[in-house]
């Protein structure tokens, strides 16, 4: 069983150093999103489904998610990298999508908890939670997306569940 202050931290392993700039960032977590997937969800309660391409990219430093809608021609795509910050223990998420750079210049950074990290990102427009989740029962995962409606209530703005293929 995980202390509850491990939980919180991304999980490394034998660390690699790279010429003193950095660390390998390896986690036990992310690696079981690393492969092809199916996603399908609902976006606003209107049902969509991707398929998603994960692999670990630039070094090992961030673990890049594809997505694309399966319309042809897609109706939304995103790249999404996930890494951490080594000082703060915090993950970071780059979100770049079809909706440009007024949307993909926030951050977002995110903490474990258990089988799960949730990331916060503050958009101009206001506050966003992407949650994914692993089932290591199932070997699935489930992404949950949040936003804050008119009187600051968190609502569902999406949901995915992924299978691998």
């Amino acid at each position: 069983m995980t202390a509850p202050a491990e939980a919180q931290q991304p999980q490394q392993r034998q660390p690699k150093v790279l010429d003193g700039l950095g660390v390998v960032f390896e986690d036990s977590l992310l690696q079981q999103l690393a492969g092809d997937w199916t996603m399908t969800g609902a976006v606003r309660g209107r049902p969509v489904s991707y398929r998603l391409h994960v692999e670990w990219v630039l070094d090992h430093q961030f673990l890049r998610l594809d997505m694309r809608d399966v319309a042809a021609p897609p109706a939304y795509q995103a790249i999404v990298l996930l890494g951490v910050d080594n000082r703060s223990a915090r993950y970071v998420a780059h979100w770049i999508d079809v909706f440009g750079g007024r949307f993909s210049e926030t951050l977002g950074y995110g903490r474990r908890d258990g089988d799960a990290v949730r990331f916060t990102f503050e958009y101009p427009d206001g506050p966003f939670h992407t949650t994914f989740t692993f089932d290591p029962t199932a070997r699935a995962w489930r992404i949950l997306m949040e936003d804050r409606d008119a009187d600051g209530a968190w609502r569902e703005f999406a949901h995915y569940r992924l299978e691998r293929k």
